[in-house]
């Protein structure tokens, strides 16, 4: 049986879509009797069809795998795909976990069982570094929006799950508005820094035109701060336009803070603090 080009080998020899020869010569292991087509290169997606398979379709997606199956973005296609699943011996690549899963926590997504986003919302914030959960949760809330007290829900029905602490620390931080990871890490950096908490994605229409959608920022001051990616650098027509849209912005009064990977952290927190202090802020 084949699904998205993933054959579970035993199945279609003895259903008689392929012989034995045309399995061996025409496909390549990548879990024990699962198979690729040869020269196929394995997307995200076909790995957790891979995997799904491989637990004789009774795991369910989740953790980051799940998140992607949900349209979160920046998800790599080598990460581990992640199951909920009792073996404790998967194959390279797939990482199972034994933990309960209510009914009511799971989902399907193109035919795939995967956990809803508030389970992964749940699993990923107990699971990862404060930071990294952060910006997953702003990815994933930003492809499929949930309430996050469906999370804290979870958090009571699971009362002994290990990581809460570190996840009824991430939920007050999460923000869709964010657009990219370094988007969240400079958010939480100025949080961090002790500055009030930027709002994400202004629009800037002062007429009928919009002139401007700012990563983040404090409107009442007319200051915000940006978080510029390579695309900056490689992409002439956007840099040709960004210059224009910052001298607008200049004209309209908005001090613009422009953060590049290079930046160090201290000298970011300084030039935001210093305009918010040029603004009125007070920092108290």
């Amino acid at each position: 049986m084949a699904i998205d080009d993933v054959v579970v080998g035993s199945e279609a020899v003895r259903a008689g879509r392929l012989t034995r020869y045309q399995l061996r010569t025409g496909y390549r292991a990548i879990h024990p009797d699962i198979y690729l087509p040869v020269g196929t290169e394995p997307s995200l997606r076909t790995r957790s069809v891979a995997a799904w398979l491989w637990s004789e379709r009774r795991g369910v997606l989740a953790g980051l795998t799940a998140a992607a199956m949900h349209g979160s973005r920046w998800v790599d296609d080598d990460e581990p795909i992640e199951l909920i699943w009792r073996n404790p011996h998967p194959p390279a690549g797939v990482a199972t976990r034994d933990q309960r899963l209510d009914p009511d926590e799971v989902t399907h997504v193109t035919g795939l069982p995967v956990t809803t986003p508030a389970r992964t919302a749940f699993d990923m914030a107990r699971r990862l570094p404060t930071g990294e959960g952060v910006a997953r949760l702003d990815a994933l809330m930003r492809a499929r929006p949930f309430p996050l007290e469906d999370v804290r829900t979870l958090a009571a029905r699971h009362a002994g799950a290990r990581g809460l602490r570190r996840l009824h620390s991430a939920l007050p931080l999460v923000d869709p508005g964010a657009e990219s990871p370094r988007e969240t890490w400079l958010r939480l950096l100025l949080i961090g820094a002790g500055l009030p908490a930027p709002v994400t994605q202004i629009p800037v229409q002062p007429t009928w035109r919009l002139i401007a959608v700012l990563d983040m920022g404090w409107e009442e001051y007319r200051v915000a701060a940006e978080y510029d990616g390579d695309y900056h650098r490689t992409d002439r027509r956007r840099y040709a336009r960004d210059q224009k849209r910052m001298r607008t912005l200049d004209e309209l009064g908005w001090i613009v803070i422009r953060v590049i990977a290079e930046d160090d952290p201290a000298d970011v927190v300084r030039r935001v603090r210093g305009a918010l202090c040029r603004r009125g802020w007070r920092d108290t």
